[in-house]
């Protein structure tokens, strides 16, 4: 299907718009149309519109009787009307002039013939007037720098994430809510989301396309249950991967999870094959579920991506070493055999109980001073691309603070990735938390930190190779 209108910043208007309606604005709490009117007269800072036809004011906030009796331009409508009035209302915004429509109704191809018909009219009639439109049955949007908030839960049911550097993009809206509300809880910056629904128009590849030049993007990641047009979306990809790393959560894999889908959103879910194909082809990240998806989007919004997969691990537990070592395995990332003149350097300064091997055992006894000198050394050596260290903080010889401030001043120095493993549980966490909030990815087990270095790798490979191609 050709889309009303076309390009990247058709898609602009949703995340940036100077006016907003939101037509089905209601004053009863219980109600989406209030929820989202809300959202918006508590944080959006540009113009807003309530339309209602029954009711002169919510939340001491005018109300107009329909998108016509607005007396300025509106860049983006909000649609939250039962679905058989949704193709008049639609139809008022394309003479309106509206750009940009989020069609929050349900009721459509996901759930009856008679649904997809009406589908078909909604997308007629954004063919007729040039408008995107977003939706149906959909979640719509959040931005976390223009505060343009769409999602009709709450705030104090869902926590917004704060603003940060990773876009997510959901076909289904309750996967979309469930990652926000862990990033929230986990204090993980978010910088745009986008709950799709049935992709009428405004399909996964559009955001995707879009996001591909958004400056608070660093990283995008997907949660997907069928893809609309697949030479279009890979081809998409396969250009937007050069620039910013995606990681895709793809369901529908088996037959039961395909029928899923169709009755969810109406998707078409392809083979698992065929998918897995075009994620090789296009260099994106593929993940199997939720926990994969934050732990490497974190590691890739925070750190550089690595040169090569030369890792260095440095630890004060033998034990964590060891594990550590069969998980880089696995993830098929090299434990680099450290530079001659590091390992003289750190003989001169270490005990004689300390393994300058790779892992690098430092000893329970370690201090901050031999975790600073083995860090320090271990960054200069040029045989050296990412370092992972993983630190048993309950040992009393560590003095918990000034280690994360040691380990923080350590970012950025020679643009080699630095990964965290401190694992246990509360006062493991309490430091984790420190770690995140400076930047730096901290995993609770070496399976998991290990999986998210070796996404670092792994987009590191893919930067080099298409640089290696523009020189």
């Amino acid at each position: 299907m050709v889309a009303a209108a076309e390009g990247p910043q058709s898609i602009a208007p949703f995340f940036n718009p100077k006016s907003v309606a939101v037509i089905g604005a209601s004053s009863k709490q219980k109600k989406i149309g209030y929820v989202i009117a809300k959202n918006f007269i508590e944080s959006f800072q540009g113009k807003l519109f309530l339309v209602n036809p029954t009711v002169q004011e919510i939340l001491s906030h005018k109300c107009y009787p329909s998108i016509s009796s607005v007396p300025d331009d509106v860049d983006l409508a909000v649609i939250a009307v039962p679905a058989k009035s949704v193709a008049e209302v639609l139809k008022e915004c394309g003479e309106k002039g509206v750009r940009a429509v989020v069609i929050i109704s349900s009721g459509f191809r996901e759930s009856s013939e008679d649904g997809a018909k009406m589908e078909e009219e909604l997308l007629n009639l954004a063919r007729k007037y040039r408008l995107r439109m977003m939706g149906p049955n959909c979640m719509g949007v959040f931005d976390s720098t223009t505060m343009v908030d769409t999602l009709f839960i709450p705030r104090y049911r869902l926590k917004r994430a704060p603003r940060g550097k990773i876009a997510f993009i959901s076909q289904s809206g309750a996967s979309g809510i469930a990652f926000l509300d862990w990033a929230a809880g986990e204090r993980i910056g978010i910088s745009k989301f986008a709950s799709y629904g049935n992709a009428t128009d405004v399909d996964e590849a559009d955001l995707l396309d879009f996001l591909a030049t958004d400056k608070e993007t660093k990283v995008i990641a997907m949660y997907l249950e069928g893809i609309k047009e697949g030479r279009k979306f890979a081809r998409i990809a396969r250009e937007v991967t050069k620039e910013k790393p995606v990681i895709v959560l793809k369901t529908g894999a088996t037959e039961a999870g395909a029928k899923a889908a169709l009755s969810h959103t109406g998707s078409l879910s392809g083979t698992d094959e065929i998918f897995n194909a075009v994620v090789k082809q296009t260099g994106m990240i593929r993940v199997s579920d939720w926990e994969e998806m934050f732990d490497i989007a974190r590691a890739l919004a925070y750190q550089p991506a690595a040169r090569g997969n030369r890792v260095a691990v440095i630890t004060n537990g033998g034990g964590a070493g060891v594990m550590i070592a069969d998980e880089m395995e696995k993830q098929g990332i090299k434990l680099v055999e450290l530079g001659e003149k590091t390992v003289a350097r750190l003989k001169e300064k270490f005990p004689p109980h300390v393994t300058l091997r790779n892992p690098m055992d430092l000893g329970g006894d370690a201090d901050n001073e031999r975790f600073r000198e083995a860090i320090s050394a271990v960054i200069d050596d040029e045989a050296v691309d990412s370092l992972l260290l993983v630190c048993i903080p309950h040992t009393p010889s560590i003095d918990l603070e000034s280690f994360v401030d040691m380990v923080v001043d350590t970012k950025g120095k020679n643009e080699k990735p630095v990964v965290v493993c401190l694992p246990g549980g509360r006062v493991s966490l309490e430091v984790r938390e420190l770690f995140e909030e400076n930047g730096i990815p901290t995993y609770p087990t070496p399976a998991r930190a290990a999986l998210s270095l070796s996404a670092l790798v792994k987009y590191g490979k893919l930067k080099n190779s298409d640089q290696a191609i523009k020189n």
